[in-house]
């Protein structure tokens, strides 16, 4: 894949990397020239010094042989400025980091995918990693929903019991989905069915309509997520 990479900072930076590891063809632009002769020392990429924000800078990265372009600039003005551009030079994928969350209606009304301020992404992140300690990992969807992963201790209500019985109980709220289970000694991940048998030391993957709250992760046997 021919990916145009905008900016070399702390989010550019590590994209750079990952796209450079996985063997896709990596054009970045960069207008601080240190910044640029980093990257350019320590990446297999090509590296212009230059402004995104011109149309030529973009059609001298090859705009017109790119699969994707990401902006990951620090400020959103330029942001949306080289997604017009992109969306100009009629580039497939169009990726942006959004910084303020009152730019979020603008890009989206562009038509480009965005990724919102990454530096409040990463503090909810840590906050919940202190409040909510049973959760492994999750993921935040629109304004309440959450995907997350918990673990099952041995006296968690839904322990020893299908999904059919915890939900027939009323263990298992409506807006509860159990979406994968990963069990020691299995490989790969169970797809939850009605008779599939929920077991203490689980790892399950969950979606809940109204997030993480105390309430459910009793139900998977985590008190010390309650908060007095």
């Amino acid at each position: 894949m021919y990916i145009i990479i905008v900016g070399a900072g702390d989010i550019g930076t590590p994209l750079i990397d990952v796209a450079t590891r996985f063997g896709n063809e990596v054009v970045v632009i960069e207008r601080e020239r240190k910044k640029a002769d980093q990257i350019a020392d320590e990446y297999d990429c090509l590296v212009l010094n230059a402004d995104a924000t011109i149309k030529k800078t973009l059609e001298d990265a090859g705009a017109e042989q790119a699969d994707a372009i990401i902006s990951t600039t620090d400020q959103d003005a330029t942001n949306i400025m080289i997604c017009l551009l992109s969306k100009e030079l009629e580039i497939p994928a169009i990726l942006s980091v959004v910084h303020s969350p009152e730019h979020m209606g603008l890009f989206r009304q562009i038509g480009v995918n965005t990724m919102e301020n990454p530096q409040q992404l990463i503090a909810e992140y840590l906050y919940r990693a202190v409040a909510r300690p049973a959760i492994v990992d999750y993921l935040r969807i629109g304004e309440e929903a959450e995907v997350f992963e918990i673990d099952v201790t041995a006296g968690a209500p839904i322990a020893g019991k299908t999904l059919n019985e915890a939900a027939n109980e009323g263990i298992i709220p409506d807006d509860v989905l159990i979406v994968a289970i990963e069990r020691e000694g299995d490989d790969p991940p169970i797809t939850p069915r009605g008779d599939s048998l929920i077991k203490p030391d689980d790892l399950l993957t969950v979606y809940s309509g109204f997030g993480a709250d105390p309430e459910l992760t009793d139900v998977f046997g985590h008190y010390e997520d309650r908060v007095d």
